[in-house]
């Protein structure tokens, strides 16, 4: 009997505890319970409204990160992967109290790092609040005439995983240009755009390129794969093999696209293309085996570099492991760059048994982006492989010089700066590209590419890279932008034509590699001439010369160290004879004025 009446006290009891679980939420609401927003429900129970804003108040708004008027509390919810415990084991582990980013989507655990991490916003100009802690919310963008629709943290390349950045507009109108000159020349292309993220890249070729080019668009993430599929649907754009038909009705699709999600190598050895654009975040030498394997023969590569830190010297260490290269900061840094990524790229290449050809190579502040074309054959790649040479630099004056098979360091440099001064002055740098950066039929191809498809940004750009590829100013086609505009396409492409036809018939030859800076061989106390002016003068003292676009301040030429700077002193103005001059100017303008 004792035995079945604690049984049924038991039961009871049981009963009880269900009619409260299933109650609780309409007892707590009717009450006046709340539960906390920043806690789980494990940790803080729901009480009454002046508990909870005593809770909020000592534990969350306590410690709160303050930015451009918003507060970030700190959120102890399972937002983040649990923290290991001491064996290891994630399953034991415990959630970490974080703050999240107004800006971005990124959790940051210590308040320290959060400011930190807010700063470099700051410092970037990101300042605006666009996270909005839904991935629901799309931000519609437009390019080139395609729109794309993009996540509120696309600025966010470690966290977001469809990256866009809106300031490599240049970098992608220099490679569909020169996607458009290889697509005249053989069609239909098959092209790759190896890291879609948006799609963006792939959607402008197949929009403004149409039945020309065959676009693959791959990538890794299921979330940038799902993308890339809306945005086609955005621009009235089929899906190979996709089920669901584009937007617009019963409109008929401009073109398809192939959207793959797969690893970037894995393709490039699977399948055989004409045309390859490699842009990782980052380096891009993990991927250029893959991409010499299966490269049809006369096709094209287009590589971007984004590690501007290790390729503009600033990490020396990250710039030995990944390009196998020595480098220091000098003042033509940007073209030791481009010629560094090409020595890597022409490595490769050569490890396939195949050779390049250098179409162009651009170096900006965001980015460097050499296009090359492919050559097949133990002999091309031969030749390719005699260009990767040592560059002897001055370290005293950076005069530099290619260095020759069997010459000592010091004789090579034509400066005396070795024998002048103590020490040593030369080091070598390399082993870096030796060849021509440019080619000039395919640049002016490119130019008309830019004209016809009105793509204004960048005809200035292509038309410097033309003079520079020559080596010569030519005034009408560098400046001469404004007179390619207002125009009909037809017309604009005849005076391009024209303007490019009065080039010099003797600029085949090679340019002269590397520049100088006018502002850094300037001599102290005297006043240097304007820099168009000061090519002028080279250009009669029978010196090849042009401007570059590395450097707004430098200037291309074949002549020394030591010519440059003799043409340089010869037209510069001692600073104290101009002010002598203009105040003798004032004080005769002024008696002028008084005499009646």
């Amino acid at each position: 009997a004792l035995y079945r009446n604690c049984f049924f006290f038991f039961y009871h009891c049981l009963n009880v505890f269900k009619l409260k679980q299933t109650f609780l939420p309409f007892q707590n609401q009717f009450s006046g319970r709340k539960s906390c927003p920043l806690c789980p429900e494990e940790k803080f129970k729901a009480c009454y409204s002046h508990k909870l804003r005593r809770h909020l108040q000592n534990l969350h708004w306590k410690v709160f990160a303050e930015f451009e008027g918003f507060r970030m509390c700190i959120c102890h919810l399972p937002c983040r992967n649990l923290k290991p415990g001491i064996s290891g084991d994630q399953a034991s582990g415990r959630h970490v109290a974080h703050y999240h980013c107004v800006v971005c989507s990124v959790t940051i655990a210590r308040k320290t790092d959060m400011i930190s991490h807010l700063k470099r916003h700051v410092n970037k100009g990101e300042t605006e609040a666009s996270y909005s802690g839904s991935l629901d919310a799309y931000e519609i963008m437009k390019e080139l005439g395609t729109n794309v629709q993009l996540l509120p943290n696309y600025s966010t390349p470690q966290k977001s995983d469809t990256y866009f950045n809106r300031k490599m507009k240049t970098n992608r109108q220099l490679v569909f240009c020169s996607l458009a000159v290889l697509a005249e020349e053989r069609n239909p292309l098959e092209c790759l755009d190896a890291f879609g993220a948006t799609g963006i890249m792939g959607l402008q070729w197949a929009k403004h390129l149409r039945n020309s080019v065959k676009v693959t668009i791959t990538d890794i993430s299921d979330t940038c794969v799902k993308m890339i599929k809306e945005n086609c649907e955005l621009n009235n754009i089929r899906v190979d093999g996709g089920s669901r038909p584009p937007r617009g009705n019963d409109a008929q699709p401009i073109a398809t696209v192939e959207v793959v999600k797969m690893d970037a190598n894995v393709i490039m050895h699977l399948r055989p293309f004409d045309y390859i654009h490699l842009d990782p975040f980052g380096t891009a030498v993990n991927y250029l085996d893959a991409a010499f394997r299966n490269v049809r023969n006369m096709g094209i590569i287009s590589v971007t570099s984004t590690d501007t830190g290790s390729l503009y010297a600033k990490s020396p260490n990250v710039t030995q492991r990944h390009y196998s290269c020595h480098i220091v900061r000098t003042e033509y840094y940007k073209e030791l760059a481009a010629r560094m990524v090409l020595a890597s790229v022409a490595r490769a290449a050569a490890r396939c048994n195949k050779g390049m050809e250098v179409l162009l190579a651009v170096a900006l502040e965001h980015f460097v982006l050499v296009v090359v074309r492919v050559l097949r054959g133990p002999t091309q790649a031969d030749e390719s492989a005699k260009k990767l040479r040592k560059l002897v630099h001055c370290q005293w004056c950076e005069e530099r010089v290619f260095l020759k098979l069997g010459n000592m360091v010091d004789d090579t440099l034509p400066c005396n700066c070795h024998g002048s001064l103590p020490g040593k002055t030369a080091v070598l740098l390399g082993p870096l590209w030796s060849g021509p950066l440019f080619n000039t039929g395919f640049l002016r191809r490119m130019l008309s590419a830019a004209v016809q498809h009105s793509m204004d940004d960048i005809q200035p750009l292509v038309k410097t890279l033309i003079c520079e590829s020559e080596c010569t100013t030519l005034k009408s086609l560098v400046h001469g932008s404004s007179a390619l505009t207002n125009q009909g396409k037809r017309k604009l492409g005849e005076e391009s034509g024209n303007v490019l036809k009065k080039i010099k018939p003797d600029a085949s030859l090679e340019h002269p590699p590397f520049y100088y800076s006018i502002h850094r061989h300037s001599i102290r106390g005297m006043n240097m001439p304007k820099l168009n002016k000061f090519l002028q003068y080279l250009t009669e003292a029978g010196f090849r010369v042009s401007r570059t676009h590395f450097d707004p301040t430098g200037v291309r030429t074949d002549a020394s160290l030591q010519q440059f700077k003799s043409v340089l002193t010869k037209y510069s103005v001692h600073t104290c004879t101009t002010s002598t001059t203009t105040h003798t100017h004032t004080q005769t303008s002024v008696s002028t004025e008084s005499t009646p």
